[in-house]
């Protein structure tokens, strides 16, 4: 049921224009400055030949423009998170979905797989880019990969927190203005602290590491921690609407 409900989310982005603008949009500015990020390692190629560890197109190319993508992304998937539950709160089809032979568990995994998908599909249009570098140098492909499952990761939660805010409102331009406000607190709150506690909390500081190719199970676990953590508060939520039996 998980599945059904994956493919259907899935095919439901698509149905109207939002999710086709948005892949085009958010492509068209990356290829633009991806293509920037290329000009200037052409330009400080020269100085970066005489250094003994002179780093190499993934560090100077690929990883500003996947970090730069991030904070586009954080703007662009509260659009993408809105309608998710939201929508059908305001439709009224919610109501039909509480009393339905399913497992509040199961609805919103499946909704959250439909993003998912919509992660992956994303993720990986953008990694074409780099990759079409393979036809004229060499990639650390082991970073590039680590750069692609960091932008999963990244992407997957904020995912999570965005469906748990569609579900606190039926109302979809509030759902995506308070996903861009949660994200973007969670983005910036290590700013201007030491506190090491605020600091484990901010996506920025671990999305970072992991694009420099630093791999540490806490990085993994505070991306997963977070999908579980707003992926429960949604099945609370729901559970607190569903229809007396």
């Amino acid at each position: 049921m998980i599945a059904v409900i994956a493919k259907r989310e899935f095919a439901n982005l698509f149905l109207s224009p939002l999710a086709w603008v948005i892949l085009a949009v958010v492509q068209i500015i990356l290829s633009w400055i991806f293509l920037a990020q290329i000009d200037n390692f052409l330009l400080l190629r020269p100085q970066l030949m005489q250094l003994e560890n002179q780093p190499g197109v993934t560090d100077i190319v690929i990883a500003p423009v996947f970090s730069l993508a991030a904070i586009i992304l954080l703007m662009v998937m509260p659009l993408i998170t809105m309608r998710s539950l939201a929508e059908e709160k305001k439709t009224g089809s919610i109501q039909l979905l509480l009393s339905a032979p399913i497992s509040l568990t199961e609805l919103v995994l499946g909704k959250f797989g439909g993003l998912l998908l919509f992660v992956l599909t994303l993720a990986t249009m953008l990694m074409l880019m780099p990759l079409s570098l393979l036809l004229g140098t060499d990639l650390d492909l082991g970073k590039l990969a680590g750069i692609w499952l960091a932008m999963i990761l990244l992407l997957g939660a904020f995912a999570a927190i965005g469906l748990y805010l569609s579900s606190l409102t039926e109302n979809p331009t509030i759902a995506a203005v308070g996903s861009f406000g949660a994200l973007l607190m969670l983005w910036i709150i290590q700013w201007g602290s030491d506190n090491p506690v605020i600091r484990y909390l901010s996506m920025l500081d671990h999305h970072r590491r992991m694009l420099e190719g630093v791999f540490d199970t806490s990085d993994l676990a505070y991306f997963l921690l977070v999908m579980l953590l707003f992926l429960v508060l949604a099945i609370r939520q729901l559970d607190r609407e569903r229809l007396p039996r």
